[in-house]
């Protein structure tokens, strides 16, 4: 992982002549900003390639936007300084700051228009499944995310043991997707008999208009009909956009500045990339993520004492 890191990341200490910068600029000289495929939204990559012009007139600084294979390589570039910003789910987040501490800090997630701020876990099947409820799955080949999605791994298991399930006893044979789409992918194929994904755009009362599925039905790889929801657990804070701590205030100051104004600067543009009309940018502490960090340190913690105790699985 870290030699992949490092090749994912190369070349990126050479900003353009930090004599023409002045100030915090040419203390910072660029503006590196990462996301992952397997982000909750499918589209952080997208947004952010569309944010770069933008940032870069806002902040004098030139910009670079990079992306990693999964949730570790954004957070290990971050830890390792090779990022001043990045996109990441909650969980995500809860392990940079395990690694960094106070030298990272979420400062926005997006804000519909209606002023929801968070997303679901959803446990789906296939439609022609026996499976309707969560009792059925009892035994089952079932598929998390990633150790680091909130939606696919730590947040569904808490709100498990909430209701009296022990995942690790209560499913059979468990296994790591490696992503929202790819664990959706694999459920169509029969390699498990339900998985976790992404599901936002409503709640579990009034369905869902956003979902790893619906990534998929809009490519023509799958059809919504196909797949069913049996259980949901949520909401869960909007995946936020984390800065590091350690670069000029005025720096971290501007760039929130920016990122914030752009629905209102340019809302075609925000619409464009997938934002919403109406939509805005919520402002963001690390206590809006207090309780994702609480649950994520423990299930690693119990992660940790079944690996001591001889036990592989997820």
């Amino acid at each position: 992982m870290i030699l992949l890191v490092a090749l994912l990341f190369a070349g990126c200490d050479n900003p353009k002549e930090k004599s023409d910068l002045k100030g915090w600029r040419k203390e910072v000289g660029q503006v590196r900003i990462g996301a992952n495929t397997g982000e909750e939204n499918p589209t952080a990559l997208a947004r952010l390639n569309a944010y770069q012009a933008y940032i870069e007139r806002s902040t004098g600084l030139p910009v670079k936007v990079f992306e990693a294979a999964d949730y570790n390589g954004i957070i290990q570039a971050l830890a390792s300084g090779q990022l001043e910003l990045a996109t990441m789910g909650p969980a995500a987040y809860a392990n940079a700051r395990a690694q960094m501490g106070t030298k990272v800090a979420p400062i926005l997630s997006p804000r519909t228009a209606e002023g929801v701020s968070g997303y679901y876990s959803a446990l789906v099947v296939r439609a022609d499944s026996p499976y309707r409820k969560l009792e059925d799955l009892r035994g089952k080949t079932v598929g998390y995310v990633d150790f680091n999605s909130a939606s696919g791994y730590v947040y569904p298991r808490w709100a498990l043991k909430q209701q009296g399930f022990d995942p690790d006893r209560f499913f059979g044979k468990t296994a790591i997707s490696g992503g929202h789409t790819q664990g959706v992918l694999a459920l169509d194929n029969g390699q498990f008999e339900a998985v976790f994904m992404v599901a936002s755009g409503g709640t579990p009362q009034t369905g869902f208009t956003t979902s790893a599925m619906h990534v998929l039905a809009e490519r023509g790889i799958i059809k919504i009909k196909d797949f069913r929801i049996i259980w949901s657990a949520g909401p869960i804070p909007n995946s936020p956009y984390v800065i590091r701590t350690d670069r000029p205030q005025a720096f971290q100051d501007t760039l929130r500045g920016a990122i914030a104004a752009l629905a209102y600067d340019d809302p075609a543009t925000w619409v464009d990339i997938g934002l919403g009309e109406g939509s805005d940018m919520k402002p963001m502490q690390p206590e809006d993520y207090g309780d994702i960090v609480a649950i994520r340190n423990a299930e690693v913690s119990s992660r940790r004492n079944r690996t001591g105790s001889g036990s592989s699985r997820p």
